[in-house]
């Protein structure tokens, strides 16, 4: 298979690597000086944006293709969008400096790590030489990844995993945030080869190759800053306006084919074009469909291997106990968001028990979902309440475990009328409910906030936002794992989803070049901060833009189902079927 041809580029590099440096009787230690400030000499491609629709050469899936035609230029003056950094698999082919230096172990000499500065958007990345682990799949992604290298005789191979989403090419291409990417640093004299082989099982149907050649500068050149701060390109733009194009839409679709002359077909990408039988293709006027990506989303952790995550200040985030549960410790004990799903409790609570000897005081409800709730009655009865009263009992009971805070409307959803069966024990309803905007607490020096989102998943959602360690746990309103649940029949909608997430955008603030900053705890999945919502967010407003604009033109649900209005998504979140369904019958209302 081709594929196979493509893989054996790491093989040749290694065996090119030992023909220039004298092979196996060379050195004995492999490794050379690669810390210098280099510059590229472009051979490959020319330092310039490719044009719409210009995707020949790239092995993508027909989501990814339909992701690039429904990206519009006009997306990257949405505010958020115009420090977006490029990844690591691309940022070297651009007008650049690199600087490239190593830090030692003071006593053994040992080299711990590789480091570089690249002056686009000012990343800093560390290869790591030390043989350490890759961090758990709950951890944040970067736009740099995280590196780990060896030498293999004189080349110095990079293996990074946790990137971001982002641009594959600077055009609507999109690499998935499952992509990994393999790299050789090879340097000859003052020269030095990068080859970087990204494989992405979401939208690249075999491994994609770049190369960039490098050239040692004996001074510090210039421009080695690249600040960028996001500022209003378009005035009164309305909030959360996501540009893009409706599927068949893109009015530049074949412009980039007529101009060099090929049939548009011949310039949608895929993994034909990128061999020599595409021209026996182009002269015959048929070409190959584009390979379907996956019909499933990436597996999650399995559940009940639990995993503390710091988050930042004095935040962590626990996974595999059903919905991520958020817990804030201090002096005075520990804040809980959400108890899991009630099968893994004891391993919960031993997991808190390693971050605090205090008690539990508070526990907070983001959303009435049983693998957020299912832990309520154990979590509670394991802490202390410190104020107030336990309205769902007896006002003797009133000292008896932590508070459980939720929107007044969850407590509604969780009981019953009298005489019904309620959908949760007594012990796991809220203790203390709040009816409007957002309630506040002061614990362990932070103000804690929840923040209700009316009529979003449901209308029982809260944001918990923990001010001073600059976290937000977000419960099923964003779940990184999947398309988000629109429940009508508890109150839910798309628009409430929507401005539920702009409510998230609004409150986090990145670091630096959207990285960063304030941290997003999702209802299910990795650890995230703005950028990871910006791209969810432009996701499902894309979704109900392609929706809204069928239920103007009275296409019915079947028809609207048989459209595929998710294919660019799906083999990220899934199946999309009953997420359209329900955006259809949100918007029908």
């Amino acid at each position: 298979m081709r594929t196979s041809l493509i893989l054996a580029v790491s093989a040749l590099l290694s065996t090119i690597a030992l023909a220039q440096f004298g092979g196996a009787g060379g050195r004995v230690a492999p490794g050379v000086d690669l810390s210098g400030n280099w510059s590229p000499a472009p051979h490959e491609e020319e330092i310039s944006d490719p044009a719409i629709a210009e995707f020949a050469g790239v092995p993508i899936n027909q989501g990814a293709q339909a992701w690039g035609l429904a990206w519009s230029p006009s997306r990257v003056t949405l505010p958020e969008h115009q420090c977006q950094v490029h990844l690591a698999g691309y940022i070297y082919g651009g007008p650049l400096n690199l600087r490239i230096w190593e830090d030692r172990d003071p006593q053994s000499q040992k080299v711990i790590d590789i480091r570089q500065y690249i002056s686009t958007y000012e990343q800093n990345r560390t290869i790591w030489m030390d043989n350490r682990p890759h961090p758990s799949a709950y951890a944040p992604h970067t736009w740099m990844g995280f590196s780990t290298g060896k030498w293999e005789n004189d080349m110095l191979t990079v293996y990074t995993t946790h990137m971001k989403m982002g641009e594959l090419r600077r055009n609507g291409l999109m690499e998935s945030d499952e992509a990994t990417l393999t790299e050789h640093f090879i340097r000859y004299g003052d020269m030095m080869t990068h080859v970087s082989i990204i494989t992405d099982p979401l939208t690249l149907t075999e491994p994609f190759v770049r190369s960039q050649v490098f050239r040692l500068t004996t001074g510090e050149g210039q421009a080695w800053l690249y600040p960028c701060e996001y500022v209003d390109e378009v005035a009164d733009r309305p909030r959360g306006e996501v540009p893009a194009y409706l599927p068949g839409k893109n009015p530049f679709e074949s412009e980039y084919s007529k101009k060099i002359h090929v049939p548009v077909q011949a310039e949608l990408g895929g993994a034909e074009t990128m061999y020599p039988e595409i021209q026996a293709d182009m002269k015959k006027g048929t070409f190959p469909a584009l390979a379907k990506g996956p019909s499933v989303a990436p597996a999650a952790p399995p559940l009940g291997d639990i995993v503390v995550e710091h988050v930042q200040g004095n935040v962590y985030m626990i996974g595999g106990a059903g919905g991520n549960i958020a817990v804030q410790v201090g002096d005075l004990g520990a804040l809980v968001v959400d108890t899991g799903n009630g099968r893994y409790t004891d391993k919960v609570l031993a997991a808190i028990r390693k971050l605090t000897d205090k008690p539990i005081q508070y526990v907070f409800n983001t959303t009435m979902d049983k693998d957020h709730t299912g832990g309520n009655e154990a979590i509670r009865l394991a802490g202390t309440t410190i104020t107030g009263a336990n309205v769902t009992a007896e006002i003797n009971d009133a000292t008896v475990g932590a508070q459980i805070i939720a929107h007044e409307k969850l407590l509604d959803r969780m009981s019953a009328p009298t005489g019904q069966e309620p959908a949760a024990p007594t012990g796991a309803w809220p203790t203390d409910t709040y009816t409007h905007g957002q309630k506040e607490v002061f614990f362990n020096e932070e103000p804690v906030t929840a923040i209700y989102q009316p009529a979003a998943h449901t209308d029982t959602d809260s944001l918990v936002f923990f001010r001073r360690s600059d976290v937000l746990a977000t419960g099923e309103v964003f779940d990184l794992n999947g398309y988000p649940v629109i429940d009508l029949a508890h109150g839910g909608s798309i628009e409430g989803e929507l401005n539920a997430l702009n409510n998230i955008l609004d409150i986090a603030i990145p670091k630096h070049e959207e990285e960063g900053g304030t941290y997003i705890i999702p209802g299910h999945g990795r650890i995230c901060d703005e950028y990871d919502v910006l791209e969810y967010r432009d996701m499902i407003t894309m979704i109900h833009d392609r929706v809204e604009d069928a239920v103007k033109r009275g296409l019915t649900l079947d028809q609207v189902e048989a459209a595929n209005y998710t294919v660019d998504f799906d083999s990220r979140y899934g199946p999309g079927n009953k997420f359209v369904e329900a955006v259809y019958k949100s918007l029908k209302k």
